[in-house]
This record gives structure tokens, C-alpha cells and sequence, in this order.
């Protein structure tokens, strides 16, 4: 949503003509105005890249952090609509914007981020606006002063030096004719529009578990799980004494400091996730945190320069404030952390835009962003963050349909890093927002791009198969990486096949028909090229298997055979995860959805190397990058667990011919080894719930449809017979289909 400003485009008076290395202070800038009465509503529009802080009469004007969310600034950046009223008052009033760089003023070479178009000095756009009346709007009459923060960076840190305060800055009183005058700038190049997804928040403040004493200058202290944040902290000491924090996920062992060999190949980082504090000298106390930049840390390390003591530290874990909209529980300890570490993995990468890793890069990787996409929808209410994110990515599309591996970029990844797998976002963002909510306007928004990115596809194409891109990626064993042209002619097997089912949506006759021979023909020159008469596919990967199967490309009648070559190969290996990243969507489903479950979730909760549960029993709190776990601790891109969890153990399933749940299956998979399973997951029209309890040789399995809704209940074949009770009486045997109400089926087992 656009808006007409009266405002314009003002900076602290610097202009970058060529990229520079040149950090500066993070600029004030205030405006005072008068307000006539006291206003019945009043609104300040604020766009102010990179990132923003907004006093109003010396106060914060609300709980936000890193506003506003990263785009694509080149083509949108996002303005923000503070609800101010109750902050204004009858008389003069001032407002000061604190402006930090980041992405927006990057100057870290990796990724091509410090070359970016856009890349400039901070900024801003505002309009102060009280009951329908312009109050003030930003222009030349504004003033310029350097803050306290002296240096900010998104991924290295934040210094501040707190004898640099100005008292009063943002009163309405506070005398500013010493400072200068804020001047027209260049805009960023993007559209301006409303920001509508959920801010980021400190959303949870964690104390120090453990410390431990390396130096009388060093402590390390350990908050007991990896996240997504800064340290706030209190301090008390002598004027120009420092405080430095360094933060890592991990620690050494022998000196007891962090540990970050790992981001050794990353030489442009510099002082990498490190904040600084001068203290002013406070007789009472000091109390800091940072405003524009945050870490992937468990631990940090604590050096004071100085005379000065550290009275208190705890980690703020900070992400996009999304509210829940899913719970899954079950009696399993090993799922029951797997639950936990895969939401700590999404939450602690989530932060205006979906992540690969919250201390390393910070980059939107658009294949991470597709796998958790189900993970993200059953746990959280998430349309708005990905309606946001889909936009970015839109953003970076070129003419001729590319796409790169990262969103936003500055010209990186179209040449390495994404391929089919990757770019799936694009499609799979629309189709699971249609699934779970019942929203067409992402399809609507963005058919034209669907249609422009197969055409870039079938450029690339032989024998309608494709073969570039990214694949299996981080497998443990680099060697057994199943064939990309596998992986990447599926996916597109997958969008060609998803945008003729969205052409059938919007009317699209032409191109559904078209679209449909050209998935047929994908589909018959890979199973000319890959299938064998064992059943088996390509190089006979579990992962190549599995995607035959995961992307319907096996014919009903062969299926069994192929789902039976894949549940040997996988008891062959003793359920250990033989795959990587897109082999780990692919197996757990396709075993779960053909009759193997109890296979799928040996895969998922056994203990040793590779697998998931192995890096439980190594005392890991979220997903790591790797199943070694040598590099990042905090990847979300092995986390469809969570969502296997809801659609095959609770058993909700949406349903692509009655989105948003208006008609549903509930299809539970009763394993052995786990009594009890409880899923529920808000829908448009309400709570679902599918819970099941083991007693004996019983099953007690209840669900909750809410109004609106139906749900059809498919059981399993493997039980004598069952009771049915319906909102508290008894109903038909037979029932198969339930409308809005709770009900309980008591199921005798075999």
C-alpha cells in the first residue's frame, strides 16, 4: 500500500558516490512542531533505512527493534505507521529519528552487499500527521547531530560511548540551534509502502546460566541455548572505562574463551559480532544494549578495559514478533526437543526476513526459506512475513526469469548458489499461503512471474530436464550428493505443475493446458533417463529415490516397489540420515505417506551419527548447518521435521481443493513407541486439534473441527473395530466425515 508524501528525503548532509570503508556515527535527527490541541489521533509515517529508532517527546515511540524490515531497497523499501497519540501533547512537541546502516550500508565485501545499488548513507522519508492535519514532514529544517553510537554494523556490532550522550535530545525544550541542518538526499530507489507484517521484538531475556573466569579483565558466560540477539547489560565504573562483548556458539574448551574458527574463511567480517561500551561514569549505574545489529550466540565473553565492574548481563533474543498459531506435544522426549530446537532454529532466523544462520551471514538463502516454509505456517500465523519476504524476492528477478540464491541481494548469487531448489520459494510461499489460509493474492500478485521464471527454466533446459544449481546440499558425505539434474528437474516438474493448478484458479485455461503437456514431458524424460527396472532412480540415492517418489514422478502401480527399495535402503543404513538438506523433506514424507512411518520416525529420533537425534544427545539447543555441527550451530534448513510432525503424526492435513482448511483430512500415523500425540493448529476458522492416547491394546484418538470447517478422518487399516462419540454421544460406527464439534473415536487394535 502506497501513499502520497508531503514529506521528503533527508540525510545527516553525506553523500556516497563510490562505495566506501568509512564507518560514521549514527545520526540524530529532530524536529520540533507545535501541536494546537491535544490530538484525538495522531500518526507518524516513517521510513528510515537502514534501520530505525523513533523518540517522541523522550520517549521510545514503541517496542520495535531493527525497523523496518530488510528489502530489496533498490525497487521497495517499507515505511512504518506509528500510532503516536498518546505521545503528543497541546503544545510543542519534538521528534528524533536515530538512524543505523543496516543493510542498507553495508560495507562487508562478502556477498557483494558494499556494492550494492542502493548502498548509501542512512536516510529518511516522514510525515507527522494529527487528526487529518500535517504537523510536520521531513525537510530541511530538521536538525543533525552525531548520537552516541559511534560505529554500527549489521553483522560485526555496535559501539557506543555513553560520555557522547546529549541530555534532553528528544525533549521539545532541548536547545538544538548548535546543531546542524539536515539536507535533501538522493532517494534509495524503491517504491515506498507499508510495512505490514509483525515488528521485531525482544521477544525473551535469558540470565546467564553458568560464567566462567578466564582473566581478572575475562568472563564467559553461558545463557544455555543458541539464539538470535545482543547482551543488554549493567555496569558501574570510572568515565572512559570500556566493556567489550564478544559473542559465539561456541566455546573452547581448554581457555574456556568463544570459540569462532569457523568463520575463519570469512577474512572481510573484521571484529566480527563484537559490541563495545564506554561508560560515562554513573555513580549509581549503566545499563546498554544495542540498537543496530544483533548475534547468533550462546556465549559471550566479557572484557573490561578500565575500572569498571559488570553488575548484571542477559541475552535479549530478538525475531519477528509472529503470533503462534500451532502447538504439537507428545510423549517422545527426543521429538519433544527436536519441537523445541527446530523453533528456536526458525525464530532465531527470522528477523524481518527468513535466514540462513543469525551470527555468519544474516542472508535471506532462498532454499532454507522454502524448506521451513511448512514448519513456519503450522507453528506460526506467517502470511504477512512471507507475503514481505515473497516480495523481496520478487524484487530480484531479472528480465529474462532468474533468480538468485539469496534475497535481498546486491548482485550476488544469480552465477552460484541457487538452481531450482532454491528458487522453489517463488512458488512455494504462494501455494502453502493458499493451502493454510486461503489467500490467493500472492498468486494473483505474482502469476506473471511464475510464468517468466519457467520461461527461464525451459532456456535452460535439455530434453526438458535441468541440470544447474544447488542439490542435496550438506550432506554428510560430500561424495554421495544424489545427481542435481535429479533434484532440480523435480522442483521443476513441482512449479510447472503448481502454476497450471494456479492457472485453473485464476481462469488461465490457455496456460493450464499448456503448462500440463509440458509436466507431462518432463515427467516422461525423467523416467526415461532415471528409472530402472529394480525400481530404483538415478545413482539409487535414498534422496533420488525418495524424489521420484515425493514429486509424483513414479506411476501408481510401481509405487510400492520404489517405497519398498527406499524402506530396505534405509534399514539397510540403520535409519541413519544418509542425505542432506532436500533428501531430509523427501525421505521422512514419502515413508510416511506410503506405510512406512515407523521407519520415517527411526530416521528422525535415533541417536547416532548422522542424524537429528545424534545432535540432541550432543547437547545442541537448535538445528546446525551441518550434521557435524563444525560450522554454524543455528540452520533452520533440516527443520520440516516439525512440520512431518503435524501432518503425520497429529495427521492434519489442508487440502488444495478446499484451502484454508474449509475441508480437511485428519489421517494419523499411530506408531508404536510413542502414547501419546496432541497437534493443534488455528486455522481461518479456528482451532483444529487431532490428539491420541495408546492404553493397552486401545487407541483413544479426539479432534476438535471448528465452525465452519469439515473434516474427513481417515484411520488406519489395522484395527477390529471402533466407538465413536460425538460432541458426548454416541454416533454411527461408519462416520468417516465430521462437521464443526469435538468428537472421540476408541479404536481396538490388532
Amino acid at each position: 500500500m502506497e501513499r502520497k508524501w508531503a514529506g521528503r528525503w533527508i540525510n545527516a548532509g553525506r553523500t556516497m558516490g563510490t562505495p566506501t570503508a568509512d564507518v560514521v556515527s549514527a545520526p540524530y535527527l529532530r524536529k520540533t512542531f507545535v501541536c494546537e490541541r491535544k490530538p484525538k489521533k495522531a500518526s507518524i509515517f516513517l521510513c528510515g533505512l537502514g534501520w530505525h529508532v523513533l523518540y517522541v517527546n523522550g520517549r521510545k515511540a514503541d517496542d520495535r527493534v531493527l525497523a523496518p524490515a530488510v528489502t530489496q531497497f533498490d525497487k521497495h523499501v517499507s515505511f512504518i505507521e506509528y500510532d503516536v497519540t498518546k505521545l503528543l501533547k497541546k503544545g510543542a512537541n519534538a521528534v528524533v529519528v536515530l538512524l543505523g546502516n543496516g543493510l542498507y550500508n553495508c560495507r562487508v565485501h562478502m556477498w557483494s552487499f558494499d556494492k550494492a545499488p542502493w548502498r548509501d548513507y542512512p536516510k529518511l522519508l516522514c510525515d507527522v500527521v494529527a487528526d487529518g492535519k500535517l504537523l510536520a514532514r521531513s525537510d530541511t529544517t530538521w536538525k543533525v547531530h552525531d548520537s552516541p553510537v559511534t560505529f554500527n554494523e549489521m553483522r560485526n556490532g555496535q559501539y557506543y560511548d555513553a560520555r557522547l550522550e546529549i541530555p534532553g535530545f528528544a525533549d521539545p525544550l532541548f536547545d538544538d540551534s548548535a546543531w546542524n541542518n539536515a539536507s535533501f538526499c538522493m532517494p534509495p530507489g524503491g517504491r515506498v509502502i507499508r510495512e505490514t507484517m509483525p515488528p521485531c521484538r525482544v521477544v525473551k531475556s535469558y540470565p546467564a546460566l553458568s560464567s566462567r573466569f578466564i582473566s581478572c579483565w575475562e568472563t564467559t558466560y553461558d545463557f544455555g541455548t543458541n539464539l538470535a540477539g545482543w547482551c543488554r547489560i549493567r555496569v558501574k565504573g570510572k568515565a572512559g572505562a570500556r566493556v567489550q562483548i564478544f559473542y559465539s556458539e561456541k566455546i573452547d574448551p581448554i581457555s574456556g574463551g568463544i570459540d569462532t574458527r569457523e568463520i575463519g574463511p570469512y577474512p572481510d567480517f573484521g571484529k566480527f559480532q563484537m559490541d563495545e561500551y564506554f561508560l560515562k561514569g554513573d555513580p549509581e549505574h549503566e545499563e546498554y544494549e544495542p540498537s543496530f545489529t544483533y548475534h547468533g550466540f550462546r556465549y559471550a565473553m566479557v572484557l573490561i578495559l578500565g575500572e569498571a565492574s559488570l553488575l548484571d548481563i542477559r541475552a535479549q533474543f530478538v525475531h519477528t514478533d509472529f503470533e503462534e498459531a500451532g502447538r504439537f506435544q507428545t510423549s517422545d522426549p527426543m521429538l519433544t526437543a527436536l519441537q523445541r530446537n527446530t523453533l528456536q532454529s526458525f525464530r532465531s532466523n527470522f528477523i524481518g526476513i527468513p535466514t540462513d544462520c543469525p551470527h555468519r551471514e544474516k542472508n535471506g538463502w532462498t532454499g532454507d526459506a522454502a524448506l521451513a516454509a511448512e514448519t513456519g505456517l503450522w507453528n506460526y500465523d506467517m502470511a504477512e512475513s512471507y507475503a514481505h519476504f515473497l516480495q523481496v524476492v520478487a524484487d530480484t528477478q531479472r528480465p529474462n526469469g532468474q533468480l538468485p540464491g539469496i534475497a535481498p541481494t546486491g548482485g550476488w548469487g544469480f552465477n552460484w548458489g541457487g538452481g531450482p531448489a532454491w528458487d522453489t520459494i517463488l512458488f512455494e510461499y504462494p501455494w502453502q499461503t493458499y493451502l493454510f489460509c486461503g489467500r490467493k493474492d500472492l498468486i494473483e500478485q505474482n502469476y506473471d512471474r511464475f510464468l517468466l521464471y519457467l520461461e527461464y527454466c525451459d532456456s535452460r533446459a535439455e530434453d526438458d530436464l535441468l541440470n544447474f544449481g544447488l542439490g542435496d546440499w550438506c550432506h554428510w558425505d560430500r561424495a554421495a550428493i544424489t545427481p542435481v539434474e535429479v533434484t532440480s528437474s523435480g522442483y521443476y516438474y513441482q512449479n510447472v505443475l503448481r502454476t497450471a493448478f494456479f492457472a485453473g484458479l485464476l481462469g488461465r485455461k490457455k496456460d493450464e493446458t499448456d503448462l500440463r503437456k509440458l509436466a507431462a514431458r518432463i515427467r516422461k524424460s525423467f523416467l526415461r533417463k532415471f528409472a530402472h527396472g529394480d525400481g530404483s532412480f538415478a545413482d539409487g540415492s535414498p534422496t533420488a529415490n525418495a524424489a521420484a517418489l515425493y514429486f509424483g514422478f513414479v506411476e501408481d502401480r510401481k509405487r510400492a516397489k520404489t517405497v519398498q527399495v527406499l524402506a530396505n535402503q534405509i534399514r539397510k543404513r540403520g535409519h541413519k540420515a544418509d542425505f542432506g538438506i532436500l533428501g531430509a523433506k523427501y525421505i521422512p514424507r514419502v515413508l510416511a505417506e506410503n506405510g512406512f512411518a515407523e521407519d520415517a520416525l527411526r530416521i528422525i529420533t535415533q541417536k547416532e551419527f548422522p542424524g537429528w537425534g545424534w545432535q540432541v544427545e550432543q547437547g545442541a539447543t537448535t538445528l546446525w548447518e551441518n550434521w557435524n555441527g563444525r560450522e554454524s550451530q543455528n540452520h533452520i534448513m533440516f527443520g520440516d521435521i516439525s512440520a512431518w510432525m503435524y501432518q503425520y503424526l497429529g495427521g492434519i492435513r489442508p487440502l488444495a481443493e478446499t484451502p484454508g482448511f474449509r475441508r480437511f483430512e485428519i489421517r494419523p500415523c499411530f506408531v508404536t513407541g510413542i502414547d501419546h500425540v496432541k497437534a493443534c493448529h488455528r486455522s481461518p476458522f479456528g482451532l483444529i486439534r487431532s490428539e491420541w492416547k495408546r492404553t493397552g491394546g486401545k487407541i483413544r484418538f479426539e479432534f476438535d473441527v471448528p465452525e465452519g470447517s469439515r473434516a474427513d478422518i481417515v484411520l488406519p487399516e489395522d484395527f477390529v473395530s471402533c466407538d465413536i462419540t460425538r460432541n458426548g454421544k454416541a454416533a454411527a460406527g461408519s462416520t468417516r466425515s465430521f462437521g464443526a464439534g469435538s468428537c472421540a473415536i476408541v479404536l481396538r487394535l490388532r
